[in-house]
């Protein structure tokens, strides 16, 4: 195995076919813009094709390859692994999964720094938020409390993007869950709409769970 990065053409770049990693147009978009802007990435992890000689099979980066075919790069910058079929599936169903979550704090500081630099469409073109998330992001005030009481009362932020169907299907299944007489209580002492979706976010997971230990998955 070695870690050096080597230029290769990207004509010799065979993208797996098992990566279950998708990207949305939108996403893509500004992946391109990154990489035009700052002319930097990521080196595209490969290694060399079981099957085609001469060329090389990508591991993690082939959206990266294909943004750099789109911007007219010819080669890339790339890490070789010589590694077998089993280490190479681990890594297909493990890389752009295991992924922390933003320290809300260090995030909005990162944000407003930007945005004195940038306009929030601008941002917006580069980062994952949209000029509105940013905007909304860029004037919360953060709560000045005693960071021992910030840690137990603070809500956490679970940020995730999802496409019009899906976001039709959430929609349907948090009203459903608002209007459960199991959750009057907990949503009477929900003062606003978030904490009363968060309240019904939370009973649907919990009837999952619960369902999920009645009806455990199948072995087969």
């Amino acid at each position: 195995m070695t870690n050096s990065v080597q230029s290769i053409a990207l004509e010799k770049l065979v993208a797996h076919p098992d990566n279950p990693n998708q990207q949305s147009g939108t996403t893509f978009g500004k992946l391109v813009r990154n990489i035009k802007r700052t002319g930097r990435y990521e080196p595209i992890m490969v290694r060399p094709h079981p099957q085609r000689g001469n060329c090389f099979q990508i591991i993690n980066g082939e959206h990266r390859c294909k943004a750099l075919a789109k911007l007219g790069y010819k080669t890339a910058d790339c890490i070789v692994w010589d590694i077998d079929d089993e280490q190479v599936d681990i890594l297909l169903a493990s890389l752009n999964r295991l992924v922390g979550t933003d320290e809300l704090g260090k995030k909005l500081e990162l944000l407003k720094r930007l945005n004195k630099r940038m306009e929030s469409g601008e941002l917006s073109k580069l980062l994952p938020q949209t000029a509105k998330q940013i905007e909304r992001l860029t004037n919360l005030k953060m709560p000045s409390m005693p960071a021992k009481t910030i840690a137990k009362c603070f809500s956490n932020p679970m940020v995730f993007f999802v496409n019009d169907a899906q976001q039709e299907t959430i929609e349907n299944a948090l009203s459903l869950a608002q209007e459960s007489r199991s959750e009057i209580v907990k949503m009477a002492c929900a003062k606003t709409k978030a904490a009363k979706r968060a309240a019904a976010l939370v009973h649907i997971a919990g009837d999952f769970l619960n369902y999920s230990r009645i009806n455990p998955p199948s072995a087969d």
